[in-house]
Parts: structure tokens; C-alpha cells; sequence
């Protein structure tokens, strides 16, 4: 990427709106666009102070093309580091195509996905983790998901791996110390308190790799596979929780022949709710692919829905129980008896005492008539097991992280064992230095072109 250009881009969602905003960044941007910008009363936009907003209008062939505000930041405190501008213009396609139009034909290059951001990081104004959480700030759709990517922005995860980083470099140094006298037999290091220190950055990494679990399942959306034979009411319940006639209702067993995934928001917390093809014996050759996919989605799934027919018998329920519970045995299962409005009391009250071992997570519930599933909703919250996430917290949520992390968490395990096996300092000095790369390959201070294109190319262009 060449910095000494001048970029720009509608920094807004494609469409109409009230509102577009286009950016330019780079040295002389103000200066460009003093060209097409013409403010009221006249003043130079080049002799305007930092930090303030002009109205005017945007001048093409002669005419008043829009009437803009703009703002200046110049640099270092910008967004990117360099001299950044802001046209607020209205929000007609037109209007925004032909303004961008002409701050190109007047020099200045289209951004590419993440060009502003990736300037801010090679211009020092933040790391690379930083860099990567404002883009799953901008993705974010739920409480959860923002406090995770602002406490990420803000640098938490940062500052601990920088401190974890200084820690292993006073660590290698006393190491190398010794290997430029080793002739003389010196230790400048003491054994025993390396094994300690060695021990407690083991257990920091091993606590942020250990997070990503709840990040991930945060991030992500928990997935939710909603599972049973035909008929009981799983497509009905996807409706009634999604809102919206997502899948087709029948009283046609074998309706639902695909898997029909959507997301929902239950109190901050994103679930990935998954229904499947309704579990029976079959000879359709279609409905029988769909069955084998539910097999597929229950092993993807972190929580399980079975839906049952309340008037089933009890029977049967215990046959149905002998081919399901193998399959879920490492998930978080409740068994949901719907069409509770076509039963007795006393047929409920059996159903209660049925499984209650195997599966003590049970629900009675009517998706016909909308009973039961705030309770249903407040089952899934309890069954998702997500720890409430403070301001302080650092959650790993970044695969890239995660995979950074467990490479350095090796790297140390590899230190600790060669203090104990009492190894020459200059296999130790190795091992240090890997886990430090590891780290800072999270951050950025280790980082290649291949890395930093893969990173900002899934970036929206305009950020």
C-alpha cells in the first residue's frame, strides 16, 4: 500500500439515506478538496483549524453539485493518523457517486476493503487486535457481541499481551546474558524463580485460549438444533421464536425435508436456531438426505431442542429416547413437550415423571397458542451457561488469536519443561522467543503482508 497517496470512499451504506458521508485520508486531502468545495462566506478551507465542520457547497462544471458539510482532522489526531476529511452530503446515489467522481478525477485513489483502518494501524494509532475488533464492532448485533468488540477496541487484550511480552523479554535477555559469558560459568538468572515466572505466563495464555470458547459461542451465535419426529411442532416453534413464518407449517408429515437456520436475540445473547427434517423411517429419497443432514447439525450444536408431541405415548417416548440420547450425549438437552393444550392434567403430570434421569431439562409448552416459550427463552439463557462479560474481561473471540495463542502456550510448555530438564540456555532462549512471536504476531509487531491483506480485505470499503 503506497501511504503517500490520497484515498477516499462513501464511508456509508450503499443505497439511499438522509445522510451519505464520504472520507479521504492522506497528506493534501485538504488541499484537494478545497478544490471542489466552495464555504460559505468564503473562508480557504486550507487556513480552517483542526477539528471543526464548514458548511458549503461541493462545486462540479460550474454548478453546485450538493450542499455539504465537511470536517477536518489533521494529523497525528486523526482516525488514520494522516489529515482525514468528511463531506456529510445528502443521501441520494447521485449525489454520492458524482462527488467521489470528482475528488478521483482530482487525484485522489478509491480505498480498498479496510484501507482507512489498516493506516491506522501502520500509522501506530492502534495494534492489530485493536484494528480486527472494529470490524466485529461494525458486525456486532447484540449487546453481548458490542461489549466484547469495544473492550477488545479499547485495548484490554492489548495491554496483556504487551505486559506478557516484556515479561518473556526480561526473561530471554537474563537468559542470553549468560550465553555471552558462558566461558566465565555465570548465572544471571535464577532457576527456580524462571520456572515461576515461565509457570504464571503458561497460565495467563492458557486463561485467554481457554476464553475463546465463550467468545466464539458469543460471536458466532450458540448454535441450537431443534430436533423430532414429524408432525410435533418444531417448524411452529422456529416461527413463533423467530417471529416470522420462516419455515412452511403443515399437517403433512415430513414437511421440513432441509435444515432452515436464522438467528435470534434473546436478551443480548445471539442463539443460531437450527431446524431440521423431522426424525422418522422413511423411503423418500429427499426427506431422507434431510435427516441425515439433522444428524450432522445436532453434532454442530452446542444446545438441543427435542420436540415431542405431549400426547405421545409413553412408550414410544422411551423408544424415541433410546435412538436420540446417544447422539446428544455431550450436548445440553431439553426435551420440550409441545401441543400441551391437547392433553389432560393427568396425562402431563406422567410425562413429568418420564426420563426425568436421562433428561431432567424439561418443558411443557403450546407454540400454537403461544404458551410457555418465555419460559423456553429463559431455559436457553440458563442452558448457554455464558458467563456475564464486565468491562475488565478479556475475551478471546478472533480464531486467528486463538490459534496464535495456543502455538505460544506450547512454545512456553516447552520452556517449563526444559527448566526442569535442567536444557542449555540457548534452547530455552529459542523457546522464549517463539512464544514472544506468537504474541506478537496478535498484535501486530510481528506481522507480513500476507497477514495484514487477508485481515483488511473482509473489510467494508469506507472503514
Amino acid at each position: 500500500m503506497h501511504q503517500n497517496n490520497i484515498i477516499t470512499a462513501i464511508s456509508t451504506p450503499a443505497g439511499i439515506g438522509g445522510i451519505a458521508i464520504i472520507r479521504l485520508s492522506g497528506k493534501g486531502c485538504i488541499e484537494l478538496t478545497h478544490t471542489v468545495f466552495r464555504p460559505q462566506g468564503n473562508k480557504k478551507l486550507i487556513d480552517q483549524k483542526a477539528n471543526t465542520v464548514h458548511f458549503g457547497s461541493i462545486i462540479k462544471d460550474e454548478s453546485v453539485l450538493d450542499e455539504v458539510l465537511v470536517s477536518i482532522f489533521k494529523a497525528p489526531h486523526s482516525f488514520t493518523g494522516e489529515d482525514v476529511i468528511e463531506i456529510s452530503c445528502h443521501g441520494s446515489v447521485y449525489i454520492q457517486q458524482n462527488i467521489l467522481q470528482l475528488l478521483i478525477s482530482k487525484g485522489a485513489s478509491l480505498a480498498q476493503p479496510g484501507e482507512f483502518t489498516q493506516r491506522a494501524f501502520l500509522n501506530g494509532k492502534m495494534d492489530l487486535s485493536q484494528a480486527e475488533s472494529v470490524a466485529d464492532l461494525i458486525a456486532s448485533t447484540s449487546a453481548a457481541t458490542h461489549r466484547l468488540a469495544m473492550n477488545q477496541m479499547r485495548g484490554g487484550f492489548s495491554n496483556k499481551l504487551i505486559e506478557l511480552r516484556t515479561e518473556l523479554l526480561n526473561f530471554v535477555s537474563l537468559i542470553e546474558l549468560e550465553l555471552d559469558f558462558s566461558e566465565e560459568d555465570v548465572e544471571f538468572a535464577n532457576r527456580d524463580k524462571l520456572k515461576e515466572a515461565a509457570l504464571d505466563i503458561e497460565h495467563h495464555i492458557q486463561k485467554l485460549a481457554d476464553s475463546f470458547s465463550i467468545g466464539n459461542a458469543v460471536k458466532a451465535g450458540i448454535p441450537v438444533a431443534i430436533i423430532g419426529e414429524t408432525n410435533a411442532g418444531k417448524s411452529t416453534l422456529l416461527n413463533l421464536l423467530l417471529h416470522e413464518e420462516k419455515a412452511i407449517v403443515s399437517d403433512i408429515h415430513g414437511t421440513t425435508r432441509d435444515v432452515i437456520e436464522d438467528t435470534i436475540n434473546i436478551q443480548g445473547l445471539t442463539f443460531r436456531l437450527i431446524d431440521t427434517a423431522g426424525i422418522r423411517d422413511t423411503t423418500d429419497e429427499i426427506e431422507s438426505i434431510g435427516i441425515e443432514r439433522t444428524f450432522k447439525k445436532i453434532e454442530q450444536a452446542s444446545i438441543v431442542l427435542w420436540i415431542a408431541d405431549a400426547s405421545t405415548s409413553d412408550e414410544h417416548m422411551k423408544d424415541l429416547a433410546a435412538k436420540i440420547l446417544p447422539m446428544v450425549e455431550d450436548k445440553k438437552l431439553i426435551l420440550v413437550f409441545n401441543k400441551v393444550d391437547t392433553v389432560s392434567s393427568e396425562r402431563k403430570v406422567n410425562k413429568e415423571n418420564l426420563l426425568v434421569e436421562e433428561i431432567p431439562e424439561r418443558i411443557f409448552i403450546s407454540a400454537k397458542y403461544e404458551q410457555g416459550t418465555s419460559d423456553l427463552e429463559n431455559m436457553l439463557i440458563q442452558s448457554a451457561n455464558i458467563p456475564k462479560i464486565g468491562e475488565q474481561d478479556i475475551i478471546v473471540t478472533n480464531m486467528r488469536h486463538y490459534e496464535a495463542l495456543e502455538k505460544a502456550l506450547t512454545a512456553i510448555r516447552r520452556v517449563s519443561d526444559g527448566l526442569d530438564l535442567h536444557i542449555s540456555g540457548d534452547f530455552l532462549s529459542q523457546d522464549i522467543r517463539e512464544c514472544m512471536y506468537y504474541l506478537g504476531e496478535i498484535t501486530g509487531q510481528i506481522s507480513t503482508d500476507d497477514i495484514l491483506g487477508n485481515i483488511f480485505s473482509k473489510f467494508c470499503i469506507g472503514k
